[in-house]
């Protein structure tokens, strides 16, 4: 059942799906996606759990920041919508920028276990061509408002900026955009070791937006973790095998969920 909830004078949608009385799920989506996205999550945990999934801010029928947020921000969202909705023993899964997220988020809460699929969290490495191109926007910022004149020379600078960036970013709005840069640029590597509870990491081996190396990484930092690689698969692991995936995620809640489903 899709419901809205308001937090912070902004409005957050997600869909509530599953038993009530099971254990408690929050599942949160990647960047530029919506919980239709992870459908195919919250369906292998169906009917046994109770699964919460949420369209973060900026995203899907949630409405979007009015400043710009950083991972924390994001972060202190669902614990307040956790808190909202009373949920104890919560379980985290989160694909991408939902990992991001669920790895803060379980860094500093007891929580039940969590899922990281695919997850961003660790700070990517830059090649000199990043940082040229980098440092040569940083350097036309300041020179074409000067040559241009302001508003001929901010045109030129978000043309400049849209034609550089991701998909994601050129698919964002201004203000989403700005979050993308802070966010992207966040490394939670150093709380990595503060999660306590059982983390199950789940990956594509051919993932070139959180490549493997992430993950190996992930799984060296979090006390008691295990990793699942999928040859073959990309950044959306789930929907690329979807037969392993429900394997392995069986497996590591064989407690919760009934050996039948």
């Amino acid at each position: 059942m899709e419901k809205d909830i308001i937090i912070d004078g902004l409005k957050i949608h997600y869909d509530e799906s599953g038993n009530p009385e099971g254990k408690n799920v929050v599942l949160m989506h990647g960047w530029g996606c919506n919980f239709s996205t992870v459908d195919f999550i919250s369906r292998q945990l169906q009917p046994e759990m109770h699964v919460y999934s949420i369209d973060l801010p900026g995203h899907g029928q949630s409405d979007e920041p009015t400043s710009v947020w950083g991972v924390e921000e994001y972060t202190r969202l669902i614990e307040k919508f956790i808190e909202s909705n009373k949920l104890e023993d919560v379980t985290l899964i989160g694909h991408s920028f939902g990992g991001r997220i669920s790895i803060l988020l379980s860094s500093r809460n007891d929580v039940h276990k969590v899922v990281l699929v695919d997850a961003a969290g660790v700070k990517p490495r830059r090649s000199l061509k990043y940082y040229a191109k980098v440092y040569s926007f940083k350097t036309a910022k300041k020179i074409l408002p000067i040559l241009l004149g302001k508003s001929k020379g901010q045109k030129a600078i978000d043309l400049w900026r849209g034609k550089a960036g991701s998909a994601d970013y050129k698919n964002s709005s201004p203000m989403m955009r700005a979050i993308l840069s802070k966010c992207v640029n966040e490394d939670l590597c150093n709380v990595m070791g503060n999660i306590k509870a059982p983390t199950l990491l789940i990956w594509g081996e051919d993932d070139t937006a959180t490549p493997l190396s992430d993950a190996k990484k992930m799984n060296k930092l979090i006390p008691d973790s295990g990793l699942v690689s999928f040859k073959g698969c990309g950044h959306y692991s789930f929907l690329d095998n979807p037969g392993g995936f429900k394997a392995v995620m069986k497996e590591f809640f064989k407690n919760e969920l009934s050996q039948n489903s």
